[in-house]
């Protein structure tokens, strides 16, 4: 096993240690955490996930700069990009939302495609394009059909549209 590949390991020990006192809501050491693993051996994962981390004490401006450092690392992956909607979006900077959530959308590495088009809907409806927010909504439930969110959400644009 190589130096470095002790480092990736010894830095995932430690990503995973974060994720569990940010679960626990310890934000302070999941920080602390967080970024041990990314001195040993920056992620995009880790970049994101610390970034999480500051969203949840709404700290959205280092969130976002965490994001952007993802992004840095692996362009592909595509958590970050729809987080940096959602926290623009927390923000209330709605239209400044859309692009890093289209960029969401096209990420090659993302398991969790139906976020953006949630998020999406959720821009269209503050915008009032109900139809535009309907279509989001029900892109998600294509993707994940038990996304209770989605359902919810779709409902609430059936019920404005008639």
């Amino acid at each position: 096993m190589s130096d470095q590949d002790i480092q990736r390991e010894q830095a995932l020990i430690l990503f995973e240690r974060a994720h569990k006192a940010q679960i626990k809501g310890e934000f302070g050491d999941a920080i602390d955490l967080y970024k041990r693993s990314l001195s040993m051996f920056p992620t995009a994962e880790a970049y994101t996930f610390l970034g999480w981390t500051y969203a949840m004490m709404n700290r959205y401006d280092e969130a976002i700069e965490m994001c952007h450092k993802a992004i840095g690392v692996d362009p592909e992956f595509g958590n970050p990009y729809n987080d940096i909607g959602s926290y623009l979006i927390e923000q209330n900077k709605w239209d400044e939302a859309i692009p890093w959530l289209e960029k969401a959308l096209k990420a090659p590495r993302y398991e969790a495609r139906h976020y953006p088009f949630i998020n999406l809907g959720r821009v269209y409806e503050r915008q009032g394009d109900y139809r535009k927010a309907l279509a989001a909504y029900d892109e998600a439930l294509t993707i994940e059909p038990l996304y209770l969110p989605a359902s919810h959400a779709r409902r609430i644009m059936i019920g404005r549209l008639n």
